[in-house]
């Protein structure tokens, strides 16, 4: 039933004014409107909101992700602008070497947000024929 329909995702910040200098210093990323209490942001044909809640950074999961091509050197720019990349060990799934992992299934990273919310980089290998 909704697999026709886009999901968005909603990442909430402690402080918002904190949380949006963030986004546009270390992502880039400056919002397309200013609604509802938060912010709405256009990344690669998708959207993400940014709202005001004292929860934020609460949930110790993945809470939003960009797909990328050359992982390491978007991990590069992001180093750059001062993200630190997370350490993990996954015991038989893998482990992370300087932030990133790499499996068969693809290559992945991930960083936290000025509010706590774990945001991750992925690239998956190019399909034979696509």
């Amino acid at each position: 039933m909704l697999k026709d329909y886009p999901l968005t995702p909603r990442l909430p910040a402690a402080d918002l004014d904190r949380a949006r200098a963030w986004y546009e210093d270390k992502l880039g990323l400056v919002p397309d409107s200013i609604e509802m209490g938060g912010a709405w942001y256009q990344t690669g044909g998708g959207w993400f909101y940014l709202y005001p809640t004292p929860s934020a950074g609460t949930a110790q999961n993945t809470a939003a992700g960009w797909t990328v091509t050359s992982i390491e050197t978007v991990m590069d720019e992001l180093r750059g602008r001062g993200i630190t990349f997370e350490e993990y060990d996954f015991g038989d799934m893998g482990r992370t070497d300087r932030g990133l992992m790499i499996t068969p299934g693809g290559k992945a990273a991930w960083f936290k947000d000025s509010e706590g919310n774990l945001l991750e980089l992925s690239e998956v290998p190019e399909q034979p024929g696509g």
